[in-house]
Parts: C-alpha cells; sequence; structure tokens
C-alpha cells in the first residue's frame, strides 16, 4: 500500500471508530482515534516519526525526513453535538517539511478526500465570494478580508471542514488566522494543493511542517484565481 492509500485507509477507519463511540464524547474519541492511528502507523511505517495532536511531541521527528502529521479528531466541540458533520480525520505525512501526502475523513458524511484520487476542480459560482468561517467570532484579519471583497460568510466547524468546503466548490476561500498547529492544516493542506488550489500562510509564502515550534497560526486556501486577490485584501 503506497503512502497515498495509507493515509486514506487510516483516516477512513479511525472516521468509522469515531462514529461508533460518538456517545462516549469528544475526549474519548480523541484518545481512542489517536492510538488507533499510532498503531496503524507502528505497523505500517515503523521508520517514520509521528507528530499527534493528542501525543507528547517527540523532538526526535526533527531528524526524520518522512513525518506523519495526525489530528485524530478535529472538530472536538461539533463532534460533540450529534448529529453535526462538520467534524473530521486528519492524515498527513510530511517529507522534508513538504505535505506531500494527505487524507481528510468527514465520516459524518462517509467521505474521505485524499491525495491519491484528488478532485478536480469545480467550476466558479457566480456571485460574491464565499469564505468558510468558523461558527464563532471571524479574526480581525478574516473580517478585514471579508468587508474588502464583499464576501459571503459560510459558517461551519472544524478547520478540516472548512479546508473541504473549498476543495469541494461549497466555499471559495478558507482563511485563519489567531493560532492552528500543524496538525490542523497539513493534511488539509495537502489535500487542497493535490486539487489544484491555492495554498500558503496569509503573507503569501509557503506552509512548512516538521518545525521545532508546531505552532502554525494561519493559512489561506483558496481558488487558484483569487489568490492575488485574496492576498492583497488581507495586506499583511
Amino acid at each position: 500500500m503506497d503512502d497515498h492509500d495509507l493515509a486514506a485507509a487510516l483516516a477512513e477507519e479511525a472516521g468509522k471508530l469515531l462514529l461508533a463511540i460518538r456517545s462516549q464524547g469528544g475526549a474519548a474519541g480523541d484518545r481512542q482515534s489517536n492510538a488507533l492511528l499510532l498503531e496503524r502507523l507502528r505497523q505500517a511505517r515503523p521508520d517514520d516519526a509521528v507528530l499527534s495532536e493528542e501525543s507528547p511531541d517527540d523532538l526526535a521527528r526533527l531528524e526524520r525526513s518522512r513525518v506523519w502529521i495526525v489530528d485524530p479528531l478535529d472538530g472536538t466541540r461539533e463532534y460533540g453535538e450529534p448529529p453535526r458533520p462538520d467534524w473530521a480525520v486528519h492524515v498527513a505525512l510530511a517529507v522534508d517539511g513538504e505535505p506531500v501526502v494527505g487524507a481528510v475523513a468527514l465520516p459524518a458524511e462517509g467521505l474521505v478526500l485524499h491525495t491519491g484520487q484528488p478532485l478536480e476542480l469545480v467550476p466558479a459560482v457566480p456571485g460574491p465570494i464565499r469564505v468558510a468561517v468558523s461558527r464563532s467570532r471571524p479574526s480581525p484579519e478574516v473580517r478585514r478580508l471579508m468587508d474588502t471583497i464583499s464576501a459571503t460568510p459560510v459558517p461551519m466547524g472544524s478547520a478540516g471542514a472548512k479546508a473541504m468546503a473549498v476543495v469541494r466548490g461549497a466555499a471559495d476561500v478558507y482563511a485563519h488566522s489567531g493560532g492552528q498547529y500543524e496538525w490542523d492544516s497539513c493534511a488539509p493542506v495537502a489535500v487542497a494543493a493535490a486539487a489544484g488550489l491555492h495554498v500558503s500562510r496569509l503573507d503569501g509564502s509557503p506552509l512548512r511542517y516538521n518545525r521545532p515550534d508546531p505552532y502554525l497560526p494561519d493559512l489561506l486556501i483558496c481558488r487558484p484565481e483569487l489568490a492575488d486577490t485574496v492576498l492583497g485584501a488581507i495586506g499583511i
């Protein structure tokens, strides 16, 4: 099984587990999904390092070229509010800091989007630019972006769900600032890039992974023809 298929299979398996134990709540979901992913990766790729939201950070990963970066349950709050579907499982592989493999499972929708079978970019939808935003109050940068481009908000939960909304054509832009970590974006960025979308930091610089500090506070995923407009509107 190649890395793309492995990522997809693990994200799907973890998603099915999460659906089966959803009544136990988010803490149990985080813990059990993480245990499953770590064990499967240990079996399938014993020489690779792993960075997971739900495990202590082993800085030995910095000496490895291949590092799996996983979020066993992205959107714990949404997961804990059945039947909300806007939560995800992220499984990614960074090679020399580049997010080259990724799978994002949307278990409540029965979907796994991954780099082994990237989606084709759908045609643009006429009308205002649609921006996937958090259910809570957007950051000042995102509010400024939306005001500048007269965007229509598309509220939803987890980072993975918002990123995949752009991949699937339900939104045009996902911009985030104010705090994320590498596991929040690595898999979504890999899947989005494989589908032909623009991916970067909010200042337009590349997204790099497996850094000593996994804090990676901002990102932009958008349709390629909107990248210059969006980056200009953010103005960082």
